[in-house]
């Protein structure tokens, strides 16, 4: 591994394609490594089978992303703590340094309740893991707009160790990821790279395909001090082929490449 930012491919970015397919594409591509999507696929919750996959293609596991979405909320067991202590395991074993989760569901109430006292309680356990809480959004439906996070879908107002910034979520909220990653500070342990139009849903378009200031964001990590990992985290379900599919990936990366290594001053 070199000193450069390093450039991981979230298994969610190859998707309908399994978690295999991600570590053979991120080989293939260039990527510097994976991040694992705990999810439905088998593998995605194998220490065992991640292990063999990084070894195979010679691209590491550098993170786990927590199974929190609402299709993952019986993976390994309806408990969200346990579900959390379970994704540090699998990061902890593969010697990835960061685990990324969402901020709790409003029904989760309990869950809600201990999230920042439970979540260092976590953290004291697996020295080394960085437990970055993600950036969400609100959702609209039919002229109607609710957050289903608790207390909210920034995690900056409640205020967390570390943190990951997603572009794709800053345009579904309409909100500025460059004044949101000057309030994450030194807790910016992760990045997710994608783009959005902000129409107020989550795309995870391509960068450079919306609106977001994808480049802009890239080029301050130098200057914010930045030591986590951008992971390229793209929809790529509409793809025709796997050949559309590895244009994708590799556009994503080169330009991530680009602007990782072009940075500019903060206040530039």
């Amino acid at each position: 591994m070199t000193s450069r930012v390093p450039v991981l491919l979230s298994s969610s970015s190859v998707f309908p394609e399994r978690t295999a397919a991600a570590f053979q594409l991120a080989a293939a591509l260039g990527y510097d490594g994976v991040e694992v999507m705990v999810w439905t696929d088998a593998v995605s919750q194998d220490a065992g089978a991640l292990r063999g996959l990084a070894a195979h293609y010679g691209v590491p596991v550098l993170s786990v992303h927590a199974p929190c979405l609402l299709v993952t909320q019986r993976v390994w067991s309806p408990d969200p703590w346990e579900r959390l202590r379970r994704a540090a395991e699998l990061a902890d074993t593969l010697e990835a340094p960061t685990v990324v989760v969402h901020p709790p569901f409003t029904w989760q109430r309990d869950y809600a309740r201990t999230f920042t006292d439970g979540l260092d309680t976590v953290a004291a356990r697996f020295d080394g893991v960085h437990f970055a809480v993600e950036n969400m959004y609100p959702v609209r439906m039919a002229g109607r707009q609710f957050v289903p996070y608790a207390p909210g879908w920034d995690p900056t107002e409640v205020g967390y160790r570390a943190y990951t910034l997603d572009l794709s979520h800053s345009a579904a909220s309409h909100s500025d990821p460059l004044a949101m990653a000057d309030r994450m500070g030194a807790g910016l342990a992760h990045v997710h790279l994608g783009d959005g139009t902000g129409e107020g849903r989550d795309e995870h378009l391509v960068p450079g395909r919306g609106t977001q200031p994808c480049a802009e964001l890239l080029r301050s990590l130098a200057g914010r001090g930045f030591t986590g990992s951008v992971a390229v985290e793209v929809t790529t379900r509409g793809a025709k082929s796997r050949a559309v599919r590895e244009a994708d990936l590799r556009e994503s990366l080169a330009f991530a490449r680009a602007h990782l290594t072009a940075p500019t001053p903060l206040n530039a």
